[in-house]
């Protein structure tokens, strides 16, 4: 039986993780040929990565997901800077931007999203960069020079890793964002004021309640109560509307997203989607995590190695990408005060930038907000993810001095079991370091490299650093 042609459009952390789930798979291309058509130049990278590279902490070639001669060793047909114009459902092809074809049996959309930009007079001209990509990186680098002053206009994950990164390198940094609290699908507002606080003491300004009314080149940006936030760049983190052009244009159903089933199909069988650019209900928008997760049941389908492969949804938990800033949100975190059934306790240390709540029902947890307290946060992720019922501490749970079933001391890398989540974006457990190990990874990018621990937000390359190094003094 001859493979199946597989056409993947788009190279980003979707497309990429796919790619590699499908070789993972089918590591002789015996089932399926693979094309992946990437409309950027670069080789796919670590999108979640891109404030570490505005930080300064990161170079572009650091944050590559794939290596210069991963597509020749993998049997993959790499195409970038490739821009598909036109699916044509009739004859399974798509058209490219050249007019040449590209023939598929089965056709995976992973466009990701583009960044959204208000329509504000002045945002499409100079001195204005939408935080996305890596060339956007770039821009915004050529763009800030030391001591400038910058507007970032939204107040989301993105928008505050842009201006953490941005004060960190010198910069006078003011985020204008149009509600009363940062981080307001992921937070409530006290989390939101002690995440605010603790920036503004990193040498974030804030502007709630304000949105910009027009930006004036070389003189900054005027806000909609007259005031004038002084600019000479205008970063735009204000949100993404996932790409769905191609998919419109095809007749595919499309809703805030392109609409697939849990075998991550659309209306059309022999077409799917993931990623940034999909939208199904179980899947948290804006996340890594969802994407992760779906390219491993659709490489199970596309490869035909589990028949019951099903995408049921991603409980995905947030980390903000900041230097000097721990925070982890995870669940259902804003309750009404008339929810009876949600058991709710909370934590707020704002002189000391802590900030902790824990919501459980039926003595399992089902939300929680972390904010300068790691370890409570890796705790209560674990008994999250699990289902473990809660200890009957909480506060002790909350503040991260609990500790798992049987232990008696604070958890070394000898302490944990092999089944400990140490990677959570990739499901890298203690065991499977510890075999990586074993087979020769014999330090932490050798680690990233043989198991992906660390290649998702990042915020386990502390964990697995120490796994190694115990791994090395035994």
């Amino acid at each position: 039986m001859s493979p199946r042609d597989v056409v993947i459009v788009g190279y980003g952390m979707a497309g990429a993780r796919l790619a590699d789930e499908i070789r993972r798979r089918d590591p002789g291309a015996d089932r399926v040929r693979l094309t992946v058509l990437g409309a950027e130049p670069h080789p796919a990278y670590n999108r979640v990565l891109l404030s570490a590279v505005v930080a300064g902490g990161m170079t572009a070639e650091s944050v590559q997901l794939h290596d210069p001669g991963w597509a020749e060793k993998a049997d993959v047909d790499l195409r970038l800077g490739t821009a598909v114009s036109r699916i044509d459902r009739a004859a399974r092809c798509v058209e490219l931007a050249d007019e040449s074809t590209v023939d598929y049996d089965a056709l995976v959309l992973a466009t990701g999203a583009n960044p959204w930009i208000p329509p504000v007079e002045g945002l499409e001209g100079d001195g204005v960069v939408a935080f996305r990509s890596l060339d956007d990186c770039s821009r915004i680098l050529e763009a800030a020079r030391f001591g400038a002053p910058v507007a970032v206009l939204g107040g989301g994950l993105l928008g505050l890793e842009a201006a953490r990164g941005l004060a960190g390198r010198g910069n006078v940094v003011t985020v204008v964002h149009p509600m009363p609290h940062v981080m307001e699908r992921q937070l409530d507002g006290g989390a939101g004021h002690v995440l605010a606080r603790q920036l503004t003491e990193l040498g974030v300004t804030f502007r709630f309640g304000a949105t910009a009314a027009r930006y004036l080149p070389g003189d900054g940006l005027k806000l909609d109560d007259g005031s004038l936030v002084p600019a000479d760049l205008v970063v735009v983190a204000a949100g993404v509307r996932a790409e769905t052009a191609l998919a419109e244009a095809a007749g595919l159903d499309v809703d805030m997203g392109v609409l697939v089933d849990d075998l991550l199909r659309t209306n059309d069988g022999r077409i799917h989607a993931l990623g940034d650019c999909a939208r199904h209900p179980g899947a948290p928008p804006g996340l890594v995590q969802p994407a992760w997760d779906q390219a491993a049941v659709l490489a199970d389908v596309l490869t035909g190695t589990d028949a019951a492969a099903r995408y049921r949804g991603t409980s995905a938990v947030t980390r903000l990408k900041a230097k000097g800033i721990d925070l982890a949100a995870l669940g259902e975190t804003q309750i009404t005060a008339d929810d009876a059934e949600a058991e709710v306790l909370t934590f707020s240390d704002a002189t000391g930038g802590r900030y902790a709540k824990l919501v459980s029902r039926g003595n399992r947890v089902t939300g929680a907000i972390l904010l300068g307290l790691p370890d409570a946060a890796a705790r209560i992720t674990q008994l999250h993810d699990r289902g473990i019922p809660l200890p009957e501490d909480r506060l002790a749970v909350l503040l991260g001095r609990s500790l798992p079933p049987g232990s008696t001391a604070a958890a070394s890398p000898a302490d944990l079991p092999a089944s400990t989540v140490i990677c959570r974006c990739n499901a890298v457990t203690k065991g499977r370091l510890v075999e990586a190990w074993k087979a020769g990874a014999a330090d932490t990018p050798a680690l990233a490299r043989a198991t992906r621990a660390t290649t998702g937000c990042g915020s386990c390359t502390a964990a697995v650093g120490g796994i190694a190094e115990w791994l090395a003094a035994q």
